[in-house]
């Protein structure tokens, strides 16, 4: 049986309300719980570091002897090139030896002895490496950290502006019903009901868009926290609270910032491993020490029992490679001065962030109180203008006018306290304090 159109729309709204009603308040404690445990940047970054940590154990590997195992069977025949003239009495030399069979079997072993620390060189620039995936990981958990704030006081600030113009529309309405008073005792012009009602209209396209915009803002929250962005999200009452009055001390947060960013700790790491380069090329144009041996046998048997070994020493010096080695060394040096010359650029673009982010942060600052102040003088403005249009001593246009500014005035407070919130946020990461 096919229901009916109407059963099917009511069926998709308790749907979708009963979704919305199982989810629980999140604050933004909970928000960032969320994302620290399902982001898939957190899961990258901690691969990569796993990756390092791996890289210096394979560093590690040429302090310790090699040891290989091996064996096999070889078949074969060669010609053999003997002098002229060469004969033994009675017998004819054969120029030809085999086919024979070839068994082998045994155990080799090599292992550095000194290298005049390019092997020091390599484990030091890997551990500066691992050092810096580790730095990158707490610059990736600190830039979803503000990510997520951002879009949690985002989402507080339009649900602030929605019940805003929830409350615009009802003074609308309200204006709309003494202006159509006043009209029906014939004091006014229908003029005056028309403009009211295209008022009215306004404030509901208003309350569309304000209502958009918190379901993007949910969206977004939601992407920031690694989850889809139509999970069911519903805030934990936020309140914007109070902005404190403290003056920053720019030359205290320039120092914090340059101590604590682990965006600078990866850069000095990356200029750790660049230098570690340098001093293993260096090396690399040294003599080299080894100790090498074997043990095994060799026989035409499938069990071979012809013994077979050796142990010694053998020193490599290079001689000519073409300027194989020169070149290293010169890209090595190459490589530091880039890195060292990256690390002063991230210093200044440290210094600018935390500069900029303290200027918002006074900005955002002051303009709350400048927005209470507006509030309350706007609605002061609205109280007494409506008397006066409802006296008849004020034109509609005036006391829509004052409504509008009053809506205006209230719009700008709620985004200017949960714009606080955003840009101490935006401080505190820029001085490098959000690594947890």
């Amino acid at each position: 049986m096919k229901k009916p159109p109407l059963l099917i729309a009511a069926i998709l709204i308790s749907t979708r309300l009963l979704s919305q009603t199982a989810a629980v308040p999140l604050s933004l404690d909970d928000c960032l719980r969320i994302a620290n445990e399902s982001h898939p940047m957190l899961a990258a970054a901690a691969a990569g570091v796993t990756a390092a940590d791996e890289a210096v154990g394979e560093a590690r590997v040429p302090f310790w002897p090699q040891v290989d195992l091996s064996t096999g069977y070889h078949r074969w025949q060669k010609h053999a090139f003997l002098p002229s003239g060469l004969s033994i009495p009675g017998r004819t030399i054969p120029d030809i030896i085999g086919p024979l069979n070839d068994w082998t079997g045994g155990l080799y072993s090599q292992m550095m002895l000194f290298d005049f620390g390019e092997r020091r060189a390599g484990l030091d620039a890997a551990r500066a490496r691992w050092k810096g995936a580790q730095a990158d990981a707490d610059a990736t958990r600190s830039d979803i950290r503000l990510s997520v704030q951002s879009a949690f006081y985002s989402l507080a600030a339009a649900q602030d502006l929605f019940a805003v113009t929830e409350r615009n529309l009802q003074r609308t309405e309200s204006h709309l019903a003494i202006a159509q008073a006043r009209h029906d005792a014939g004091a006014v012009p229908m003029a005056d009901v028309l403009r009211v009602q295209a008022e009215v209209a306004s404030a509901q396209l208003q309350l569309i868009g304000a209502r958009s915009r918190v379901r993007t803002s949910t969206g977004q929250l939601n992407t920031t926290m690694g989850r889809p962005a139509e999970t069911p999200l519903v805030l934990e009452s936020p309140a914007a609270g109070a902005a404190p009055t403290a003056v920053i001390d720019m030359d205290a947060a320039v120092r914090l910032a340059i101590a604590n960013r682990p965006e600078l700790r990866a850069e000095q790491q990356r200029v750790e491993a660049a230098r570690s380069g340098v001093d293993g090329a260096r090396a690399a144009r040294a003599p080299k020490l080894r100790a090498d041996g074997s043990y095994g046998v060799n026989d035409t048997a499938f069990l071979p029992e012809t013994k077979e070994w050796q142990v010694g020493l053998s020193i490599d010096l290079p001689v000519f490679d073409a300027g194989s080695r020169a070149h290293r060394l010169a890209g090595s040096k190459a490589d530091l001065a880039r890195e060292q010359a990256v690390y002063e650029n991230r210093v200044l673009q440290v210094r600018q962030e935390v500069w900029a982010a303290a200027s918002e942060l006074d900005r955002a600052r002051d303009s709350i109180a400048a927005n209470e102040t507006n509030v309350r003088a706007s609605d002061e403005s609205l109280r007494v203008v409506r008397e006066r249009y409802q006296s008849g001593s004020a034109l509609i246009t005036d006391l829509l006018d004052t409504q509008t500014a009053l809506a205006g005035a209230e719009a700008s407070l709620a985004e200017a306290r949960w714009s606080f919130l955003t840009a101490r946020a935006a401080f505190d990461r820029a001085v490098g304090g959000q690594q947890k």
